[in-house]
């Protein structure tokens, strides 16, 4: 059965309300919709940890930075609906731009965080990540969740997130999900439908170089500069214009000789697609 959708901010506290008052806890699922089996593993993860589950479906314009793909990004309502049907979801919620920026974008109050979100990613996609922080910061003042969950593909994003949940004291528990794969590697994301015939048989290269650096890293080698050259290299000459390879720690913090815990993480455009991944080292939580 298709779930309920809620349009506004009102529909969506009605039913959170009347979900409270029955003791349910809430897990929320923030999309932009374009709905892969990556997004139901993140809806059946949300599942386990709550009574109820909410996804959000919004292309939230602050997140994208001038001459990207804003207007032209998927927006396919009917077919992630039909997708949720066979889910854990129980009620999605599908917001106007006015809905949730009652005054505009312009002037509009935004949450930042600094730092980590000036780096990888936030250096080619300066406000992004703004953006990013002040679209969940108001899903989490609209839903009330007591969990929501993420995607690990989005390294970045989810350490951002965690730590705006943290600085900002919300009592929602932060739940990473691991990145669903194509059975060559590529990691499922909305932007693939923009690779072609041609260029979609050479994606795999980015998880192909991110696994021979973890590879070169769990077996104990610490040239990590020599490390970070070598997967740009090695993107370059399988047909990726690579954007940055680099080493960290699960923190984002530049790594240490002696850390264990590290993670690998990469972009690079192929045609019209921008492409992400990573790949974590070592024992611990990840993001």
């Amino acid at each position: 059965m298709i779930p309920a959708v809620a349009r506004t901010p009102g529909e969506l506290r009605v039913a959170v309300d009347r979900w409270r008052m029955e003791q349910l806890t809430v897990a929320l699922v923030p999309t932009m919709g374009n709905l892969h089996e990556g997004h139901l593993d993140l809806v059946r993860a949300a599942a386990t940890h709550a009574a109820r589950v909410v996804v959000s479906i919004f292309v939230n314009p602050l997140q994208f930075g001038p001459g990207e793909d804003f207007a032209s990004y998927p927006r396919t309502l009917t077919e992630d609906l039909r997708r949720l049907a066979d889910s854990p979801c129980d009620l999605v919620f599908v917001p106007a731009e006015e809905a949730m920026y009652p005054h505009g974008r312009d002037g509009l109050t935004s949450i930042a965080v600094p730092d980590l979100s000036d780096q990888l990613c936030g250096l080619a996609r300066p406000g992004h990540f703004r953006g990013v922080a002040t679209v969940v910061a108001k899903l989490f003042n609209l839903a009330q969740p007591d969990v929501a969950v993420f995607g690990e593909k989005d390294f970045q994003q989810l350490v951002i997130i965690r730590r705006l949940a943290a600085d900002l004291s919300y009592p929602v528990k932060i739940v990473g999900v691991p990145t669903r794969r194509e059975p060559d590697g590529l990691a499922l994301s909305s932007r693939n439908r923009y690779l072609d015939a041609a260029e979609r048989p050479l994606a795999p290269a980015l998880y192909g170089a991110l696994r021979r650096a973890a590879g070169e890293l769990a077996a104990g080698r610490r040239d990590f500069v020599a490390l970070q050259q070598e997967g740009m290299e090695n993107l370059r000459s399988a047909g990726l214009e690579p954007e940055y390879f680099e080493i960290r720690g699960h923190d984002l913090a530049p790594p240490g000789a002696g850390d264990e815990q590290l993670v690998v993480l990469a972009a690079a455009h192929l045609g019209r697609a921008r492409l992400i991944d990573n790949v974590t080292v070592g024992p611990g939580p990840r993001a």
